[in-house]
């Protein structure tokens, strides 16, 4: 497969990329459109809400594991078979989650769907390294970085608006007939990209030896981690910001959708800057420009609020930044970490997407255990994550012998 480093010049995006980039939703559509139901889904299957928060535990785990096995798969049977076996089992579990008569079958079915849904993070990363270079690649993650933002915005909203003229089952609905509606696109619009001559076997021992290789690679981790701990840093905010700014700051609850609209505004608009900065500058140029502002700029607050200078604009400022970044850094180290990896692309992009999703989790870990009743976990977690990610780009620029370059 030919790599095109300037895919979509015009101001029309392709179908296959609107395709990846609504694949690429169907995880994110899952995890927040379901979220306003929590205490419907309780009342109606008779069980507490922490009962209900554990069907968003087994999805995500489902979610996490199972993008370690499309990759390889994908890498030995081209990137459509297993794209739709995962997008079926997805419509299968969404149906069955809307049909779901106790609290036992919805747990196991959204770990099915989970499951399902890891190959929509897994394929479009590989499919977009097979069709491009470094900065063609780069350009498209920034437009799949849209719809990672608009999806905590839109899709809660689309949760509430079912939830006035239906039940919770509405929403399982929808999400399956979003599924078939991918599915039926991808048969239709989506070609095999995976290279018919580099065909890697698929066998347990080279799978296994493929994963240590990669995480042996250097350049290859680096910027894997350099982008999940920047995405640390946002299930950080996820996790602690509500109780910072509503608890602490006391912003009203029906506000804080303006806060956290405001982030996500901020790193789609950052995504769409990088996706025209890419055109002329390298993907790596642009990382080594912008990584230093989320280090920076959480330490600074970090330090304001140890010495007692917290206020509520010094937090907004300091998240705004941070999260705003991530439009910028995602896009360019997925895109610097695949450029290397040719026909192993599917199990390097699962190896992706299964560490910064990891990272990400851990850092809401971190979050659960180490609160206090103050700002300080989360603007220490956040600059953490930021100085981390600044060093670890430093060491891939000074002791990386071999460089990504523009593929123009």
């Amino acid at each position: 497969m030919q790599t095109d480093s300037s895919p979509f010049q015009g101001k029309r995006l392709p179908g296959w990329l609107i395709l990846m980039a609504a694949l690429t939703a169907m995880g994110a559509l899952a995890i927040d459109m379901y979220l306003p139901s929590f205490s419907f889904i309780a009342k109606d299957l008779g069980v507490g809400s922490n009962t209900i928060q554990l069907t968003l535990s087994t999805f995500l785990i489902g979610l996490a594991f199972g993008q370690m096995f499309y990759g390889p798969i994908s890498d030995r049977f081209g990137r459509k078979p297993p794209l739709y076996f995962g997008i079926c089992l997805y419509v299968i579990s969404a149906l069955g989650c809307a049909l779901a008569p106790n609290i036992e079958t919805l747990l196991v079915l959204r770990f099915f769907q989970g499951l399902g849904g890891s190959a929509g993070m897994v394929i479009p990363r590989a499919v977009v390294r097979d069709k491009m270079g470094a900065e063609g690649a780069a350009r498209a993650f920034s437009m799949l970085m849209l719809v990672f933002g608009l999806a905590p915005i839109l899709a809660p909203f689309i949760g509430g608006l079912l939830l006035t003229f239906s039940t919770w089952r509405a929403i399982f609905a929808t999400l399956t007939v979003f599924g078939a509606i991918c599915l039926i696109c991808t048969h239709r619009v989506m070609e095999e990209t995976r290279d018919q001559a580099h065909v890697v076997p698929l066998h347990l021992g080279r799978v296994l030896r493929q994963y240590l290789d990669l995480l042996r690679h250097r350049q290859f981790m680096a910027y894997v981690l350099c982008g999940g701990l920047i995405q640390a840093g946002l299930f950080a905010y996820i996790s602690g910001g509500p109780f910072v700014i509503i608890e602490l700051h006391g912003i009203k609850p029906q506000n804080f959708g303006f806060v956290f609209g405001a982030n996500a505004i901020g790193l789609i608009a950052c995504s769409q800057i990088n996706a025209r900065l890419v055109i002329k500058r390298s993907a790596d140029r642009v990382l080594g420009k912008i990584i230093w502002i989320p280090a920076i700029l959480t330490t600074t607050v970090a330090v304001l609020v140890v010495c007692g200078y917290e206020s509520l604009p010094l937090l907004l400022i300091g998240f705004f930044g941070f999260l705003s970044c991530h439009g910028f850094v995602g896009p360019n180290a997925s895109a610097i970490a695949l450029a290397q990896q040719g026909k192993q692309a599917g199990t390097a992009a699962a190896l992706m997407g299964t560490l910064q999703f990891g990272i990400g989790m851990l850092s809401g870990v971190v979050m659960g255990l180490w609160h206090d009743g103050t700002a300080l976990p989360l603007v220490t977690v956040m600059a953490v994550c930021g100085v981390a990610a600044l060093l670890l780009y430093r060491y891939v620029a000074r002791h990386t012998t071999q460089t990504v370059t523009r593929q123009a």
